[in-house]
């Protein structure tokens, strides 16, 4: 089956020079991913009228869909139409619909109408009217030589209204799409490189009408297998052997599939096993806490926290011993697993977890230098540690703290082992 290519142009010298993020983009490629389009580039161009026709004619040979958001409202710079409808040979006309549409807005919303406004209902004779509910500037679609060309307006609510209510249907009459199949499997634990290594024989057996991609993140690494064609069911039956082979190689790395995340798959494991937990913590000022409550229904499982950022509260709120403290350091093995143990005891959780550590820029020593953490679990019958050598930047090192302690806490709710003992690395 042919494959369709698109390139998504978005114009606006506003996204050209960073003053506006372009979501739009991203939004665009996934739900052309849905219905089996490729995107083959993105472009951002400014509000040129020479570039643009530059960039559509350049496209129209490499491409069999062409996306442009953009450019379509109604003050001097928004230029898109008038190139659209240069380049495709039409003629500006007033649409009665549009003009109609347009002013009973303006009428709901007591707005003075003017010239510019009524303006906005020209358009090209040659075009196909989207009409957008939602805003003042419709969406135009253009056919060239067996190619799709459409134009959306930026503002993204009303870019995802038309493209969902008018695009799809568009796009999916126009041409023969393949199915595709994606199935992500998510990481924790191991490393990108160290992940590849491992898998290295499966991948090379990998089917070649399956793809494999690695999407890594901080403290996280998600593979995406994905497979197209005619047949779906066909597609799915091939990428969940490919699946089931993979977790025999990397199940004790694996926390979730697909839209899953961590903190949830955390959240699941606590209230399969009925188990409650609480966090002592330094170094993350929080942010374990944040990321564990970012699940709805997560009250069921967190009992609550102490932000022990300073050693006062480690001993007054936390029982830490004070010679604890001063024979070993803040950031040390003896101090974290108290943390742990005491924080699980204060607020009678099934486990507790601590973080200490030097987050940086500064506060590093020779032996203890910035990135140095120590993580804590505890529970009724072991409390273990793990020692981390992050990096020398604090908010990425935050992350990886707290991604980390997480992974703790699913270890050893995934494990059946009941040893003591510490862990270092």
């Amino acid at each position: 089956m042919k494959h369709i290519y698109c390139e998504i142009i978005t114009i606006g010298d506003e996204i050209l020079y960073g003053h506006i993020l372009d979501t739009n983009a991203q939004w665009i490629s996934l739900e052309l991913d849905k219905i089996g389009v490729k995107t083959r580039k993105r472009t951002t161009i400014g509000d040129n009228s020479k570039n643009i026709t530059n960039v559509l004619d350049k496209s129209l040979n490499k491409n069999d869909l062409i996306i442009l958001t953009g450019g379509l409202g109604p003050t001097n710079d928004d230029i898109t139409k008038n190139c659209l409808n240069n380049f495709f040979g039409g003629k500006l006309v007033t649409n009665k619909n549009t003009l109609s549409h347009i002013k009973k807005i303006f009428k709901k919303r007591n707005w003075s109408f003017t010239k510019k406004n009524k303006d906005q209902a020209l358009l090209p004779n040659n075009c196909i009217i989207l009409h957008n509910q939602f805003g003042t500037a419709p969406g135009m679609a253009f056919q060239k030589n067996n190619k799709l060309i459409i134009s959306l307006p930026g503002v993204p609510f009303e870019m995802k209204s038309l493209f969902t209510t008018k695009c799809v249907n568009l796009i999916k009459n126009k041409f023969l799409l393949p199915f595709i199949y994606h199935r992500t499997i998510k990481t924790v634990g191991i490393g990108e490189s160290w992940l590849s290594d491992l898998i290295k024989d499966w991948e090379s057996n990998l089917d070649k009408s399956v793809s494999l991609a690695y999407l890594p993140s901080l403290g996280r690494v998600k593979l995406r297998l994905t497979g197209q064609g005619d047949n779906l069911e066909k597609i799915k039956k091939k990428i969940n052997n490919d699946e089931k082979n993979l977790l025999n190689i990397i199940q004790k790395y694996v926390y979730g599939f697909d839209k899953e995340e961590l903190e949830s798959s955390i959240g699941r494991l606590l209230i399969r096993k009925n188990k409650t937990i609480s966090f002592a913590e330094s170094c993350t000022g929080g942010f374990v806490s944040h990321m564990i409550t970012t699940v709805p229904g997560s009250s069921q499982y967190f009992m609550g926290s102490i932000i022990a950022y300073s050693n006062e509260i480690k001993m007054n709120n936390l029982n830490v011993k004070k010679e604890t403290i001063e024979k070993y350091g803040a950031v040390s093995r003896e101090v974290a697993e108290e943390m742990a143990k005491n924080v699980r005891q204060k607020f009678k959780s099934s486990i507790g977890i601590s973080t200490s550590g030097i987050a940086g820029p500064d506060g590093g020593t020779k032996d203890k230098p910035v990135g140095t953490v120590w993580i804590a679990y505890s529970d009724k019958d072991k409390t273990t540690s793990k020692k981390l050598i992050l990096t020398k930047r604090r908010d990425i090192n935050i992350t990886l703290s707290a991604v980390n302690a997480l992974n703790q806490v699913r270890i050893n709710l995934e494990s059946n082992s009941k040893s003591n003992g510490h862990s270092s690395k």
